[in-house]
């Protein structure tokens, strides 16, 4: 429990708990389970919120949910037409799932750090970290497959002679193809690693800021949480910004000829 924890540990047990997931398996196989349902339980919430609004859109007066749906809709079909030079049904509808889900995610970072994992040693479950960005395997696992659709797409747009050729022939033309191939992979990993590492790095450090503050007497903790809410609330809304733009960005290579 967080508050045993806290007496037994002080601090720095109140932090180790509060940063230890809830498990299962050992090693390599080892499942974080809280990252698991949180993850699948706000992307399930973003569907049932957008079929909501698209059952009961209406041409007059739109409702709150309309509202918002629709403002998301064209904000991100606004970048898609900035930033995608090519042809496709995937990236707007892809682009704006990856906006509003990791929003969601990074938006449980506000939820008071106690709340949830209180609730949770309440029903036996000792251990409990409610924000998925904040799991590396999670911010991992979404930009492994932003990277497996750019390989998808590069060689589905170039051909797969195409794609070799890019690896091998830029930038230094046919005699230097080793260290082409070698500059390009590297420019190629790291485009996933960027990516899941800039969402994981911002949002754990916010979360470790929410549970310093926690630690402060009380009398503290509104002076120093409300403040650092509202700037971590732009943190969480451009951090899912820039996940979404690099992905509309890096497709859009992926689908350039050359």
């Amino acid at each position: 429990m967080a508050t045993e924890t806290h007496d037994a540990g002080g601090a720095t047990g109140y932090i180790i708990h509060h940063l230890t997931s809830l498990s299962a398996g050992e090693g390599f196989w080892t499942i974080h389970l809280d990252t698991l349902f949180f993850s699948v339980f706000l992307g399930c919430l973003f569907l049932f919120a957008f079929k909501i609004a698209a059952e009961k859109v209406t041409s007059g007066v739109p409702g709150l949910l309309q509202n918002i749906v629709e403002t998301l809709v064209e904000f991100v079909d606004t970048q898609v037409k900035d930033s995608f030079h090519g042809k496709s049904k995937l990236i707007a509808p892809l682009g704006l799932t990856i906006f509003v889900w990791v929003f969601l995610m990074n938006f449980m970072d506000l939820i008071p750090v106690d709340l949830l994992p209180d609730i949770a040693s309440w029903i036996g479950i000792p251990y409990l970290r409610v924000v998925p960005t904040t799991d590396l395997n999670a911010t991992f696992a979404m930009s492994i497959s932003v990277f497996c659709l750019i390989i998808f797409y590069s060689v589905k747009v170039k051909g797969g002679i195409g794609f070799a050729k890019e690896m091998l022939l830029t930038p230094f033309g046919p005699w230097l193809m080793p260290f082409n191939l070698l500059l390009k992979t590297v420019e190629e990993l790291a485009k996933p690693v960027s990516l899941g590492l800039r969402l994981f790095g911002n949002l754990y450090a916010g979360e470790l800021i929410f549970i310093l503050i926690a630690l402060l007497p009380w009398y503290v903790q509104p002076l120093l949480s409300f403040p650092w809410a509202i700037f971590h609330l732009l943190i969480i809304t451009l951090q899912a910004f820039i996940f979404m733009v690099l992905t509309i960005v890096y497709l859009s290579l992926a689908h350039e000829e050359h």
